[in-house]
């Protein structure tokens, strides 16, 4: 059995928090992460390169690095 490396979860419910209080819309913004992660989840269906990091976790670490920086390009 592959164990997932341990996820700093305090950091990952700060980039959450982050991201819905940058938000105006709370909804808007779940909505946004959720086909965010969607996406990526078809995406690597044909590649599973890394498995150890969820889709959602992933796309809340990717939008909250696009709040902090915004040089990255993103939606």
């Amino acid at each position: 059995m592959v164990k997932r490396p341990a996820i700093d979860n305090t950091q990952l419910m700060r980039r959450a928090e982050d991201l819905v209080n940058a938000a105006s819309n709370r909804y808007r913004i779940t909505v946004q992460v959720a086909n965010r992660a969607q996406r990526r989840r078809y995406e690597e269906f044909d590649s599973i390169d890394d498995p150890k990091m969820k889709p959602v976790i992933r796309a809340v670490i990717e939008m909250s690095d696009e709040l902090t920086q915004p040089e990255i390009i993103g939606e």
